[in-house]
């Protein structure tokens, strides 16, 4: 029997966001049924709704969630009712040339359910990132559902989702921080201070924080910056360069994602350093950047796509830093919202005033 929860519905391109009573069927062979306890607030969801990611509306909206398995599937195992657990949207199939070649953070067919959830009359909804968290109760493939330590608040666990992993696994995996590395970090929400909590964690000597807002900037010092730039009145690649011995930083981290932070990002880096964008941009804009200027200064130019984490390996290891004290994901919840406040904390992030709006249920 199909189950009757509240969500959160993005039914129309741009238009408020509804909480609707939806459907959510049993799980099928290789699915899990979880029951949601919190899930942040994230950007993509706003690109969702805003039709920035496809028109494949309506979207049942929320990706960034913990929550507890309720009932299981035929042939799922190693998750079973009760299990505490993190949605992840990436769920390596195990299969693919990429998993065949050792790669499962890069999976091209990641698993997600087969049975779509639907609203009363029938229609299918599209669920964001595969998930669909903004919900009393969710359906997801069992390899997105990975268990973690119970003892780790749902608010503060679910972040590790999305927001927080594709921080953090953009400075650790992806541009490769080490110990003694100056990094910058261009943007200060929930993505860039995840990237400082990274980089000061895997032993850089100097995290420059860049960002507009000084509130963002004294959240960045909490999470690990040792240096930080207000760009609203100062050039920050020069800025950088200065506290940087006039050389640039090995890693630049670009949390934005707009053509005008990656050009800077691009000009902050030491000659032969990292460039890795992180931030997600929008589908119409382009870069434009001088060949001789590539091929002169060396290093590499990475996107980073979900911190190039693999799940079931990184998501409890996170956890355990932050049940240890060494990765302070209670600092990412700015507050505490209801289903129905969701539109609202659109507006917050908009408006800068929250690292993370996140929905308990």
């Amino acid at each position: 029997m199909p189950h009757e929860v509240h969500a959160v519905v993005a039914a129309k391109q741009g238009a408020p966001v509804e909480l609707r009573t939806i459907l959510v069927p049993d799980p099928g062979p290789g699915e899990v049924l979880v029951a949601v306890q919190a899930c942040g607030v994230c950007h993509t969801d706003l690109h969702y709704r805003d039709g920035a990611i496809s028109d494949e509306f309506p979207f049942l909206l929320g990706h960034e969630a913990a929550g507890v398995i309720e009932a299981v599937g035929p042939g799922v195992t190693g998750l079973a009712p009760g299990d505490y657990v993190v949605l992840a949207w990436r769920a390596p199939c195990g299969l693919c040339r990429s998993c065949r070649r050792g790669r499962p953070w890069y999976c091209f067919d990641s698993r997600n359910a087969g049975q779509p959830m639907t609203l009363q009359d029938g229609t299918a909804l599209t669920a964001a990132l595969g998930i669909g968290a903004f919900a009393e109760k969710t359906l997801v493939a069992a390899g997105q559902a990975v268990k973690v330590d119970p003892n780790a608040r749902p608010e503060a666990a679910g972040l590790i989702g999305c927001g927080v992993m594709a921080g953090y696994g953009a400075a650790v995996h992806t541009g490769g921080v080490g110990s003694g590395d100056t990094v910058a970090v261009i943007g200060c929400g929930g993505v860039g201070n995840a990237a400082i909590a990274g980089a000061s964690a895997a032993g850089a000597r100097r995290v420059i924080a860049v960002d507009l807002d000084d509130r963002k900037l004294d959240a960045a010092t909490r999470f690990g910056a040792t240096d930080t730039v207000n760009s609203r009145g100062t050039d920050p690649v020069e800025a950088v360069r200065a506290l940087t011995g006039g050389h640039g930083a090995d890693v630049v981290i670009d949390a934005v994602g707009r053509p005008e932070t990656y050009h800077q990002a691009f000009s902050m880096r030491d000659l032969a350093g990292t460039l890795v964008q992180v931030g997600v941009p929008e589908p119409d804009m382009r870069i434009e950047l001088p060949l001789l200027d590539l091929f002169a200064r060396g290093g590499a130019l990475k996107s980073s796509w979900y911190g190039d984490c693999l799940p079931s390996r990184d998501f409890p290891v996170l956890i355990d830093r932050y049940l240890s004290g060494r990765l302070d994901l209670d600092g990412f919840v700015t507050e505490t919202i209801a289903l129905d406040e969701v539109e609202s904390a659109f507006d917050a992030m908009r408006d800068g005033r929250v690292l993370r709006s996140v929905v308990v249920l």
